[in-house]
């Protein structure tokens, strides 16, 4: 079976497609335009291998270095910083029931919506008993400071 050149470079950009979605960074897609680019231009015109290399590293230098920066702004996506104290004070004033014992000085479990947090508390709570989340001990949203119900 003998491959035309053409669809050798659709399988080279299919290759970085691939590659791109496993390495993710938004650098191969534009290899696999440029490979993309070089099948299309022996398509239509009958070019050697050393000129199909040319085309190759030319036209996906030129599109890296042009489009990945505006690119980049377009697909980026947006997160929002105040989600997360919005999410952690909607749990504030609701019950938990304790899955670990709690002490002072000692942390403990409660399960609360469905998922396990970790819980301190100023006095000691035995498992099975219900508490109410009274803030967030934790930088890192994980741990709530709960008083007994």
């Amino acid at each position: 079976m003998n491959l035309s050149p053409e669809l050798i470079w659709f399988f080279i950009g299919v290759v970085f497609v691939i590659v791109e979605l496993l390495i993710p960074g938004f650098i191969f897609i534009f290899f696999t335009a440029g490979a993309w680019i070089t099948g299309l231009s022996i398509w239509m015109l009958d070019i050697g291998l050393t000129t199909q290399i040319i085309i190759f590293i030319i036209s996906s230098l030129l599109l890296l270095f042009s489009l990945r920066k505006y690119s980049m702004e377009i697909f980026k996506g947006s997160k929002r910083e105040s989600m997360d104290d919005e999410y952690a004070s909607s749990k504030i004033g609701k019950k938990a029931a304790v899955t670990k014992a709690i002490s002072p000085g000692h942390s403990g479990e409660v399960k609360f919506s469905g998922s396990f947090w970790t819980a301190e508390a100023d006095v000691e709570i035995a498992v099975g008993e219900t508490v109410i989340i009274v803030s967030q001990e934790s930088e890192d949203g994980l741990t709530f400071k709960v008083k007994q119900a």
